[in-house]
């Protein structure tokens, strides 16, 4: 099972480097379709937001592929990034905005459903429930 969630925190840091790469070069315009509506008061704001949240992609994936001894916590932080875009995706589904090959609300729907996936992966090949767990249990009466 070591191996297994090695081999899946090693994608999941290639998976988000790659990504955030594509965010600041070839799929800019892309990822623009990703930003809430609610969230494009201008479109230099906008741009912004893709770049920036591109490089928080590019820390997360090395850091998921570097960082071995802080693997809980960068989990912990991958997966509630992983929660922060979410509405994002919600939003393309919501206002049938194509992108990235998704040009049927079917296609964009299936794509919710693998947010959860990507936010358990994040937690469990890292072990960031224990690292949670820990912290709960230690501030829990304070």
């Amino acid at each position: 099972m070591k191996y297994i969630k090695f081999l899946f925190r090693i994608l999941l840091g290639l998976f988000m480097t790659y990504a955030g790469y594509s965010h600041l070069t070839h799929a800019r315009q892309e990822f623009v379709a990703q930003v809430p509506t609610w969230l494009q008061f201008t479109p230099a704001f906008t741009d912004f937001i893709v770049l920036a949240s591109g490089v928080v992609e590019i820390c997360l994936g090395l850091s998921m592929l570097f960082l071995f001894k802080h693997k809980g916590l960068v989990g912990a932080l991958l997966a509630l990034f992983y929660v922060l875009i979410f509405p994002g995706n919600i939003n393309q589904y919501i206002n049938h905005i194509d992108a990235f090959g998704l040009n049927t609300d079917q296609a964009r729907l299936i794509r919710l459903f693998f947010q959860p996936v990507l936010i358990f992966l994040a937690m469990w090949s890292t072990n960031a429930w224990k690292l949670c767990k820990n912290l709960y249990y230690k501030y829990k009466d304070k």
